[in-house]
């Protein structure tokens, strides 16, 4: 089932990824191509308050040209634990700061063509201080109960991959 890689090229290299298309031989000797996304580790948090109510933002995505509702997350810097960027991107983007956080599991939302992984971590936070968005960030934080979050994925309101996956772990692991 492997395939060796024979050749590779970087066709585009942006802020945050690049695309490489690769010459592969296929386990029988014949070639292909494969064309990968090259993207580095990010984090995500489930964040749940004192009081019981989950933190979540709304957001609007230009890839779905719509406003979207989804976990808090971001990318890691150069260097950065996983662990450091979730208490980061939690604080800047919701103004929590976790009273704990635990690593609950990697995933890798598009094997297919993608090196993208997603360190997920749970958060138990207090009340919120000031954010700190992104210059190029518009963010809405939204409060909702377990029962409310589970009312929207059966809806279909809730569409993002990481939250979904995030919630499906959170709710395995609690």
């Amino acid at each position: 089932m492997y395939e060796k890689t024979v050749g590779s090229k970087t066709v585009f290299k942006g802020r945050i990824l690049s695309v490489d298309v690769l010459e592969v031989e296929l386990p029988d000797g014949r070639r292909s191509s494969r064309e990968i996304v090259r993207h580095g580790v990010a984090v995500a948090v489930i964040a749940r308050r004192r009081d019981g109510q989950f933190v979540f933002i709304r957001q609007f995505r230009k890839a779905m040209e719509r406003v979207c509702f989804e976990l808090m997350a971001g990318n890691c810097d150069p260097g950065e634990e996983s662990e450091a960027a979730a208490v980061r991107e939690l604080k800047e983007e919701t103004g929590y700061t976790p009273d704990s956080i635990r690593f609950l599991a990697p995933i890798y939302p598009s094997v297919g063509y993608c090196t993208e992984r997603i360190d997920i971590f749970y958060a138990d936070v207090h009340e919120p201080g000031e954010t700190d968005f992104d210059s190029d960030e518009n963010i809405e934080t939204i409060l909702l109960t377990e029962k409310e979050m589970d009312a929207l994925i059966r809806t279909g309101e809730v569409q993002d991959a990481k939250t979904l996956a995030a919630w499906a772990l959170y709710k395995l692991m609690n």
